[in-house]
């Protein structure tokens, strides 16, 4: 079971609302301080007979001042590109409906159990009169939404460079849908308003923002140039700074890259840099849609950044062999609630995932590699073209990649 969560979407509010709990628990601390206080001073009024003040009274200040710091931590989730390609959204018609449920099946007790499930969504859910699609512009059934949170996934990503495939009529009709479905909060992506979004799991705050490196030629709207959040230093500065004293873990979500390139290129890395220097916890990367290795930079602060250059892809139906395995990053964020609190990302790792398809295309399905077969290798449709293909291949990519793997399920 997921721990209840609290979800600020306007940044703003957040401030104001931060604000008076702040005050409030002032007036709160103040009134039971007073009241502690008095309550010692009758009790320092005991005098034993010599003249001299109970030894007892001095052993319940002492008690008092040993106060142990609680330890807080979040099991965060987060899984690359939901690429839904024309096969996979005809082969999920059954019974007159469009039913996702059996492709994450294999992956729901991981996104499940999670306190926080990040996933780059890469198409768009405009709804049915745009008529669905694949590429090269997508439109997935919105039904798909509502399977992204029964299968346990809370924030749904949009800065990519599929955001505008439908347009800007489009891209609201997906918002205005996602809206409805409370479990879900949308980054990179909004109508109007900020474009962070903030979540307290577990006592810890979580900042989120999202940039794309652009959206495939399409312009963003004149009435809504801030529609989708782009890649500008400038404005990812400003928007980090204003960020960063509000949360915890600053979380950056990103769409950078060259695709199908195994190794970060020098973009990347630069920008990875920029962020760890303006204090960002973890970068969450996507678009390559293969998987790219992970790195920890050291801070001015004294914390450490990690960066994720590619989760590859999560689920698609491309049909070349790096493309069809990808990872779910598995990261704790620990906090000690001490003055100043202690904060750090304590564990970080990678499950390995297969996204399985039949000769056909259908029967699209995401495996955790520990979980799959030879037997089940043995009809992806990937083996009609490449019949070289094994399960060494996969193993081979996970060991490029120089993390941990995680080889069973962590929950």
């Amino acid at each position: 079971m997921k721990s209840k969560k609290i979800i600020v979407k306007n940044v703003q509010k957040f401030l104001f609302l931060n604000n008076s709990i702040f005050l409030f628990f002032i007036l709160i601390f103040i009134s039971c301080a007073t009241s502690s206080v008095a309550s010692d001073i009758n009790y320092l009024s005991e005098i034993n007979e010599s003249g001299e003040i109970s030894q007892t009274f001095y052993a319940g200040i002492e008690s008092n001042e040993e106060k142990i710091p609680k330890e807080y931590s979040i099991a965060f989730i987060a899984a690359g590109d939901n690429l839904f390609h024309e096969s996979i959204i005809n082969s999920s018609y059954q019974n007159g409906v469009y039913d996702f449920t059996p492709v994450y099946s294999e992956i729901k007790d991981i996104i499940g159990n999670a306190d926080l499930a990040f996933i780059n969504q890469e198409t768009v859910m405009a709804g049915e009169s745009y008529g669905y699609s694949g590429y090269p512009r997508f439109n997935t059934p919105q039904s798909l939404s509502r399977t992204l949170a029964d299968t346990g996934f809370d924030i749904v990503n949009l800065a990519n460079n599929h955001a505008m495939d439908m347009g800007k009529d489009g891209l609201y009709s997906t918002l205005d849908f996602l809206d409805t479905i409370q479990e879900l909060t949308v980054i990179g992506a909004r109508k109007e308003g900020e474009s962070a979004r903030i979540i307290t799991v577990n006592n810890i705050t979580l900042g989120f923002l999202s940039y794309t490196y652009g959206l495939n030629g399409f312009q963003l709207p004149a009435d809504n140039p801030n529609l989708v959040s782009l890649i500008n230093r400038e404005k990812m500065a400003s928007e980090i700074y204003e960020l960063r004293p509000l949360c915890d873990f600053l979380i950056v979500s990103i769409h950078w890259g060259e695709e199908y390139r195994l190794e970060p290129d020098s973009n990347q890395v630069n920008l990875a840099f920029f962020f760890a220097q303006h204090n960002v916890d973890l970068v969450i990367g996507h678009h390559p849609h293969v998987l790219q290795r992970a790195q920890t930079i050291v801070r001015d602060d004294g914390r450490e950044t990690l960066v994720i250059y590619s989760l590859g892809n999560f689920v698609s139906n491309q049909v070349q062999r790096e493309r069809i395995i990808g990872g779910v990053a598995c990261i704790t964020f620990t906090k000690i609630d001490s003055a100043p609190p202690e904060l750090s990302i304590s564990d970080f790792g990678i499950i390995p995932v297969i996204t399985h398809y039949s000769r056909n295309f259908s029967n699209t399905k995401i495996y955790p590699l520990y979980s799959y077969t030879e037997d089940l290798l043995s009809v992806h449709g990937l083996k009609n073209q490449d019949s070289t293909l094994d399960m060494d291949f996969f193993n081979a990519v996970t060991e490029r990649l120089d993390t941990k793997i995680i080889t069973q399920n962590p929950f």
